[in-house]
């Protein structure tokens, strides 16, 4: 976007300074993000090093500066950013209060959304795209890979502390800003449409999956009948507990923030749980071909129970500590039914950079499941061995 526009819109936003510079910030695939530097009113300038600077405009740097995040929110994915809006300000006020009471950094270990001169918490440009604004975590990284034990581990400490701050928070009042994300019965009805349509000729060379999928057909009601039933309580789940939706001090090394707070709903504990273990305990990569070398890691596995429990601090009921292995099995066949759908149906919704690769995505899900159940005595063993 031309930098004329990305500085008008900024000038919605209650900004502690002068907006000086705009540019693109992170690898994110949903939202548009850019980092800007505001110098702060009345701060003393210094001449910029290097011979001839002012000559060759060089804008001359401020001793104090303050830097925001500015993004537009994509309404692809999230077509009503309004109530994208309300879960992330009411969840974002509520961890506030919370960290306050516990002698906490409100401006690190949360976001901060920067409010409209009208007192808005987005800015809608003549487009209809909206727009928001957050206080930049300075000093702290996000990772895309686990690097080591220990990141994996603080990961879990800080998606485990997300549920304890919020566990008496109203679940029920969020909006579901994705419809069904974790409606494993919905997803297996969507399979079977799929499956009968056959848009691509693609079932007759996929048995062995159809079969894995339909023998495990009774599992896809596992956590909901429970939640239905009422012996699962209803929790504020972020959705997407992958390592790079946390913020890491680069000093201490410790996990500070859960960032991303886009698919914030109601839903389970356990799936914030199982989807970590998805993605973080495997020994291969998502699409890894060579299924000899995909297995889920107990090692892994039991880093992230032990910070994860700790993190909840005992916010979790016995019901539910008794289910995060079948959390972590669960969530694996769910996404595994997801890119075996988009595969029956074409690859529409899946980015794929190779022919079969969401079959392959699937392939691999369906054998850590096979997996971890072979494995579940030993992860509800681990599990009791830290409650």
């Amino acid at each position: 976007m031309e930098q004329k526009k990305l500085y008008a819109i900024a000038s919605h936003f209650i900004f502690d300074g002068e907006v000086v510079e705009c540019v693109p910030f992170g690898n994110g695939h949903i939202n548009d993000t850019y980092r800007l530097t505001c110098r702060r009113t009345g701060e003393e300038k210094q001449e910029p090093q290097g011979q001839g600077a002012r000559k060759q405009g060089i804008p001359e740097q401020s001793t104090a500066q303050k830097h925001y995040i500015l993004q537009k929110l994509n309404r692809n994915v999230f077509p009503r950013p309004e109530e994208v809006m309300e879960n992330v300000s009411g969840v974002t006020e509520w961890l506030k209060k919370k960290i306050l009471e516990n002698g906490g950094d409100v401006s690190r270990e949360t976001l901060n959304l920067v409010h409209t001169h009208d007192g808005s918490i987005c800015y809608v440009d003549p487009e209809g795209e909206y727009w928001r604004a957050y206080l930049f975590i300075e000093n702290a990284t996000t990772y895309d890979l686990v690097e080591k034990d220990e990141d994996f581990y603080q990961s879990a400490v800080v998606f485990g502390n997300f549920q304890r701050l919020l566990a008496d928070y109203p679940a029920s009042t969020l909006h579901e800003t994705i419809e069904n994300f974790h409606n494993t019965p919905d997803r297996f009805r969507k399979f079977e449409a799929a499956l009968e349509m056959d848009a691509c000729g693609r079932a007759a060379g996929i048995p062995e999956e159809l079969r894995f999928v339909r023998e495990r057909r009774d599992l896809t009601h596992v956590l909901s009948d429970k939640l239905d039933a009422g012996l699962l309580p209803l929790r504020v789940t972020h959705n997407d507990t992958k390592l790079n939706n946390i913020m890491i001090d680069n000093e201490t090394g410790k996990a500070i923030c859960v960032i991303d707070l886009d698919t914030v709903m109601p839903g389970l504990s356990l799936y914030d749980f199982g989807d970590s273990i998805r993605f973080g305990a495997s020994t291969a990569a998502e699409d890894e071909r060579d299924l000899e070398k995909v297995s889920c890691s107990l090692h892994l596995y039991e880093i992230y129970v032990k910070g994860f429990i700790e993190g909840c601090g005992g916010a979790l009921t016995d019901a539910e500590l008794d289910l995060l292995p079948m959390g972590a099995i669960l969530m694996t066949f769910e996404c595994g039914i997801r890119f075996l759908t988009d595969y029956l149906e074409g690859d529409h919704y899946f980015k794929i950079h190779r022919e079969g690769q969401n079959l392959d995505r699937a392939r691999t899900q369906f054998c850590l499941v096979a997996d971890m159940e072979k494995k579940l005595p030993q992860m509800k063993e681990i599990v009791n061995r830290y409650r």
